[in-house]
């Protein structure tokens, strides 16, 4: 038998959840336990005062087995037999029998004797008979009705609760239940949204005083335009704006304290992240269905089969148990004494049942007649003005309408929560709080003689900052909130700013500020939507930079806004993976002078939009899996560099086209796989620069140095074997790096090349540098290590401009040298060793 103590557990997730019982929920947990109640007394009763009273029963004449009331005294026993009516052995002689043994006792005793039916059974016969009817005679529903309740009951409080423990849904549960419990509790929802609510109130304050200032202006309709002013504001009634700047509030409220801050802004993340994992399932809305369908059933299977047993319950019964061997008699007449009780408790519990099953007809109709799978805030956007307050769904929405049942309060101040707004302006308060001004001022730095500051994955972008008068570099990464205000007009010296993956917001009078200063703009995204439209409207910006995926698909999408309103853009750097350049960069073709395409591997197919961009003095097409020189390149007259690094060029045959761009000086061919060089590149007089490192060269044709102009040639990282003598006619050469190839002796005409200074021969198999080196009087850099050296040249000190920080050698071979050689190359380093010291 279960009692109360060890069923009372089933309440007590009542108090932990109760905001997610709704009135019905909560009537039909009190109704299990009055049921409850009612089994365990009726068990209580059963167990200590049920039973039957038996006797037994005279069958009638013919013997048909009905009872009948046999002779209460002796005269009418002995008339019945007189009468010759047959009652049945031993029926009969045990009658008379006991009547005569009677008869003889009160004629010698003078005792009266007790009048009735003489059955001759004595007190043992009577339990034993009384135990075996019970069991025979009394209905089963009599019997087990008490403990039929209490599984009944059990069931019924098991399903009403089943939602809460099942394991898929429990935890989700709870979460809510304590997300929801620390929002409606949290300070933030009341302290900081007071704030907005007095900073919101200023500021009409402010407009009704500028209206009573100025005259109303009339519509045509004959309308205020001024008539959307309130003079008063609710608690969360807050509206902002991206458009509108930010008013300032009172310093005593604006600092919120840090615990509460740090808790608040773990509770907005909880709350999204909870978020993102309801609103995908709808399991939690099935399973309060199925258990309230399933409650319903069993309401109707109940109430069906306990009315049908309700009339077997009967204070007479016949009983006919099969003991005539040991009793003498068939048929017995019984008594139920707890009869009349249990029919009344039974009647009890049916209309028990009968309200119980009405309130589940009544949970199911709520649960389809709304729709469940869907919340919305609108009533609580129209109240708090949080226009943002996204609509939720599936689990989500099931969980906020039982909620609705409880408090609506809670779901009014939940959508705070679930409100963009409200958590941005607690970002804010708190990133004002923490990164004051001297604190930023401690992070300025000094790069290229610029002052330059970085933050990085902050919340939002301090409100001090715009207090760096003299910052001149701004860079900003993985901040998810940038919002510039009009204060960014102080910042007179910034000139270069810096978004990386930050979704940048700017009002008005903060744009017109930017539009007119800011000169450098590096905006790096994964998607091409991040990019801020206002970008395309910064009139005043001479060079842009864009970082991210800008495949084929998202061409047309790098001109949301047309780059026509660039007019002062000179340089743009697209590091991307372009299919095509994009035909809309050709409105920035009058003024731009530097192009730059870094492609990550993608292979760039489409280059005709480069023929209209005849302005362009610098182009690189860096990764973009070129095979040959674009033909496109060739139409451009003005271009003076061409970087075409890191690409599967093979061949370069069409260089000799480049005759025709008068004002190439800077040729990059590097990293790429060329082979040859054809003798066409003669024809290019005016390279002054030429760039053929980490190539497949074995050889470098005559033509390659009848280029007189040519000051700077790098053919390192190749497999080159010998350097033509030839390379004396270079007399303006000045750099020359040759490094990781495979040369085993320098031409002594090399060193006609006085002008010279950087020489860059490492890592070859040279045996030998010869003394010729001293000629090389303007040498200031020289790279030897990595070759078969035994000794350097003592000529070497004749280069006057040659110290040992330059000279890239290895230790031992520099050792080999004079000491007036060492002490001519080392002189600057002593020098500096003595000022030290």
């Amino acid at each position: 038998m279960f009692t109360l103590t060890e069923v009372a557990s089933l309440n007590d997730i009542q108090p932990t959840y109760k905001i997610l019982k709704p009135w019905w929920d909560v009537f039909m947990d009190y109704l299990g336990l009055v049921m409850l109640m009612l089994a365990v007394f009726a068990m209580t009763m059963q167990i200590t005062r049920d039973n039957v009273a038996c006797l037994p029963c005279m069958e009638d004449s013919a013997g048909n087995g009905h009872c009948f009331p046999g002779p209460t005294a002796p005269e009418e026993a002995s008339s019945a037999a007189a009468a010759g009516s047959s009652v049945p052995t031993p029926a009969v002689h045990q009658i008379h029998t006991t009547q005569h043994t009677a008869l003889a006792e009160e004629k010698y005793t003078n005792k009266p004797k007790p009048r009735g039916v003489i059955t001759n059974l004595d007190f043992q016969q009577y339990v034993f008979i009384n135990q075996i009817c019970y069991h025979d005679a009394l209905p089963w529903y009599s019997k087990y009705f008490p403990y039929l309740t209490l599984i009944h009951t059990i069931i019924l409080m098991v399903s009403s609760n089943f939602w809460f423990k099942y394991p898929k849904t429990s935890s989700k549960i709870e979460h809510f239940v304590s997300i929801l419990g620390r929002c409606f509790e949290s300070p933030w929802t009341t302290k900081a949204l007071s704030e907005t609510a007095c900073e919101d109130s200023e500021e009409n304050k402010q407009r009704l005083t500028s209206a009573s200032s100025t005259p109303k202006q009339v519509s045509l309709e004959g309308k205020d335009d001024n008539t959307d002013i309130s003079p008063s504001t609710p608690m969360l009634g807050v509206k902002f704006s991206a458009d509108k700047p930010i008013a300032e509030a009172p310093s005593s409220m604006t600092i919120l304290d840090k615990k509460d801050g740090e808790q608040a802004k773990a509770l907005f993340e909880k709350v999204r992240k909870f978020r993102a994992h309801v609103e995908d399932s709808d399991l939690i809305y099935k399973l309060y269905v199925g258990q309230t369908a399933v409650k319903t059933f069993k309401f109707i299977l109940i109430l069906c089969y306990t009315s049908t047993f309700l009339a077997e319950i009967n204070f007479k019964h016949e009983c006919k148990p099969d003991i005539t061997h040991l009793t003498g008699y068939k048929k017995f007449f019984c008594t139920h004494n707890m009869a009349f009780m249990l029919k009344k408790l039974l009647i009890t519990y049916m209309a028990l049942i009968l309200i119980y099953g009405i309130t589940c007809l009544y949970s199911l109709f709520w649960v389809f007649r709304r729709p469940l799978k869907e919340y919305s805030f609108e009533k609580v956007r129209e109240e708090s003005s949080f226009s943002d307050i996204p609509d939720v769904k599936n689990d989500f929405a099931f969980l906020l309408h039982m909620v609705d049942q409880y408090d609506q309060l809670h779901s009014k101040r939940f959508g705070v929560f679930l409100s963009e707004v409200s958590e941005n302006k607690l970002r804010e308060i708190s990133l004002n709080h923490e990164w004051t001004f001297e604190k930023l001022k401690q992070h300025v730095t000094n790069a290229q003689d610029r002052q330059e500051l970085h933050l990085f994955m902050l919340s939002g972008l301090p409100n001090a900052v715009f207090d760096l008068t003299d910052l001149e570099v701004l860079k900003l990464e993985l901040i998810p909130e940038v919002r510039f205000s009009a204060k960014v007009s102080q910042m007179t010296s910034l000139q270069e700013l810096h978004l990386c993956h930050c979704p940048a917001k700017v009002e008005q009078s903060g744009f017109n500020f930017l539009r007119d200063h800011l000169r450098c703009l590096h905006v790096k995204f994964t998607d091409v939507a991040e990019i801020p439209t206002w970008v395309y409207l910064l009139r005043g910006l001479r060079e842009l930079n864009l970082t991210g995926n800008l495949n084929s698909e998202n061409n047309k999408m790098i001109c949301l806004e047309s780059m026509r309103d660039l007019k002062h853009l000179k340089t743009l750097c697209l590091k991307s993976n372009l299919t095509k350049i994009p035909t809309n960069i050709t409105d920035l073709s009058p003024h731009l002078i530097r192009l730059v395409v870094h492609n990550d591997g993608t292979k760039l197919l489409v280059l005709n939009s480069l023929k209209k961009m005849t302005s362009l003095i610098e182009l690189e097409l860096n990764n973009c899996e070129l095979e040959r020189i674009p033909h496109a390149i060739f139409s451009l007259t003005n271009l003076q560099e061409l970087d075409l690094k890191s690409n599967s060029i093979r061949t370069i045959e069409e260089i000799i086209s480049f005759q025709h761009l008068k004002r190439l000086t800077c040729l990059k061919l590097w990293h790429n796989k060329i082979i040859s060089i054809p003798a066409s590149i003669g024809q290019v007089k005016t390279l002054e620069s030429l760039h053929l490192s980490h190539n497949k060269l074995e050889s470098l044709p005559p033509a390659l140095f009848t280029l007189l102009k040519l000051r700077h040639l790098d053919v390192s990282h190749n497999s080159i074997a010998v350097l033509p003598p030839d390379v004396g006619s270079l007399n303006n050469l000045q750099h020359l790096a040759i490094n990781s190839n495979k040369l085993e002796i320098l031409p002594k005409s090399l060193f006609r090349c006085t002008k010279l200074k950087v020489l860059s021969v490492g890592h070859n198999a040279l045996s030998a540098l010869p003394e010729a080196v001293g000629q090389l009087v303007q040498l200031t850099q020289l790279e030897l290590r990595g070759n078969c050296l035994d000794r350097l040249p003592a000529t070497l000190g004749n280069c006057r401009l040659l110290r040992r920080s330059g000279l890239v050698v290895e230790d031992h071979l520099f050792d080999t040298l004079p000491v007036d050689a060492k002490e001519s190359i080392g002189r600057e380093t002593n020098a500096s060793l003595t000022g030290g010291l």
